[in-house]
C-alpha cells in the first residue's frame, strides 16, 4: 500500500540552462519529492514565465511534505494519535479530499485499496526510506491482530475540517494515492498559469497535458525486470501510473516481502510485479493501480472493471504481460515480451 512516503522536499533546479542540449522553448525543473525525483517539463514557454510557476510548486510540495508524511511529525501523525485515543482532528482541504477518494476506490475495491491501514505499514517496516530493509517478516500473530480490527477508511467520518472514527486501529498512510493527488495539484497551478504543455513525472508515474511541439508526449513503461517493456503517447490529459513491487521490499535469508500490502490479510502481495493504469486524473490512477497488484493475477480485470478502467497492463513475476484491448492500442511493446490480451 505504501508505495508513495513523502521525503523532505528538496529543489534541485529551477529552470532550464541555456547550455542543456533542450529546443528553447522547453523548460524543466527537479525536485526531491517522495522519496523520488520529480520532473517537471514545460513547453512553448519563457524561462520568465517558467521560473514563478517552478517557484511556486517548490512551495506547494514543501506543504504537502509536512501534512502529508506518515511517520515525520506533522499534520498527519496528529490525526492518527488522535485517532488512536478517540478523540476528533482537524484536517486540511487537501487530506480530506484524499480521504474522500480514497473511500470511493476502498468501496469500489471492495478494501482492496485502504490506506487506513498505517500500522500495518508500521509494523511490517514500511515506514522508512531506507530499503532494502533486512531481517523476517512480522509475527504473524501480530498481523492478524491488526487485520482482526479491520481498519478502514470508511470508519472516518467528516463534518467539515473535523474528522472523527470510532476505530480506533485506524491509522492513515497515503501512500496508495498522495503521489498522484500532489501530480494533480501540480498540473492545476501549472494550468491555472495559462500552461498548456506540460508534463509532471514522479520516477515514473506522471499526468501530461498538451504536446511535446509538434507531437504528443511520449512516454516509456518500465520493465520491472530491466528496461522498459514498451512505450505510449499520451493523450492531451492524461494521467499513467505504474506501480510494482520490484523497488521496496524487505528480505530475509528464505525470502522478499514487497512492500505493497494486502489489506484484506496483512500479507505482502506476489504474483504480479507491476501494474500500469491510464485514468484521467493521478489521484484515481495512483490508487487504481496498488489496487490492481493487491487484485493479483485473479482478480485485477475484475478491480479494473470495478474502477472502469479500460487502460491497464498487468506485468507478472515471469515477464508475461496481461492487458485490455484498449491498452493493447496503446502500447508500442519491445521485442520478446508474451503478452495475453483480455476483453474488458
Amino acid at each position: 500500500m505504501t508505495r508513495v512516503i513523502l521525503q523532505t522536499l528538496t529543489l534541485l533546479a529551477c529552470l532550464a540552462l541555456s547550455s542543456c542540449a533542450r529546443a528553447p522553448a522547453e523548460q524543466h525543473a527537479e525536485f526531491f519529492i517522495f522519496g523520488t525525483l520529480l520532473e517537471v517539463t514545460t513547453w512553448n514557454i519563457e524561462e520568465s514565465e517558467a521560473q514563478p510557476a517552478f517557484s511556486s510548486l517548490h512551495s506547494q510540495f514543501q506543504r504537502m511534505h509536512s501534512e502529508w508524511h506518515a511517520w515525520e511529525p506533522g499534520t498527519l501523525t496528529e490525526i492518527n494519535r488522535a485517532f488512536a485515543t478517540g478523540l476528533p482532528a482537524l484536517a486540511s482541504p487537501d487530506i480530506i479530499e484524499m480521504i474522500r477518494h480514497s473511500q470511493q476506490v476502498e468501496a469500489q475495491t471492495s478494501g482492496r485499496f485502504n490506506p487506513a491501514i498505517g500500522s500495518l505499514v508500521a509494523l511490517w517496516g514500511f515506514h522508512t526510506s531506507d530499503y532494502p530493509i533486512e531481517g523476517p517478516p512480522p509475527q504473524r500473530s501480530l498481523i492478524e491482530q491488526l487485520v482482526r480490527q479491520k481498519p478502514s477508511s470508511l470508519d472516518i467520518q467528516i463534518d467539515g475540517p473535523t474528522l472523527t472514527t470510532s476505530n480506533p486501529a485506524v491509522q492513515l498512510d497515503f501512500g496508495g494515492i498522495a503521489k498522484g493527488y500532489a501530480i494533480d495539484i501540480a498540473i492545476q497551478s501549472l494550468k491555472k498559469r495559462g500552461i498548456k504543455d506540460a508534463i509532471v513525472n514522479a520516477g515514473g508515474d506522471l499526468r501530461a497535458i498538451g504536446r511535446h511541439g509538434d507531437r504528443p508526449w511520449r512516454i516509456a513503461v518500465r520493465n520491472p525486470s530491466g528496461g522498459i517493456i514498451g512505450a505510449l503517447e499520451a493523450g492531451s490529459d492524461e494521467a499513467i501510473f505504474t506501480s510494482g513491487n520490484y523497488e521496496r521490499f524487505r528480505q530475509d535469508k528464505e525470502s522478499r516481502y514487497p512492500h505493497i500490502l494486502d489489506p484484506r490479510t496483512g500479507w505482502p502481495v506476489k504474483d504480479v510485479a507491476s501494474v500500469t493504469v491510464i485514468a484521467s486524473e493521478g489521484w484515481l490512477a495512483d490508487a487504481a493501480a496498488t489496487a490492481l497488484i493487491v487484485g493479483g493475477l485473479e482478480e485485477w480485470l475484475e478491480v479494473a472493471r470495478a474502477l472502469n478502467l479500460a487502460q491497464v497492463l498487468v506485468v507478472d513475476e515471469n515477464g508475461k504481460a496481461y492487458l485490455t484491448e484498449k491498452m493493447d492500442r496503446r502500447m508500442e511493446f519491445v521485442d520478446g515480451i508474451e503478452k495475453e490480451i483480455v476483453r474488458f
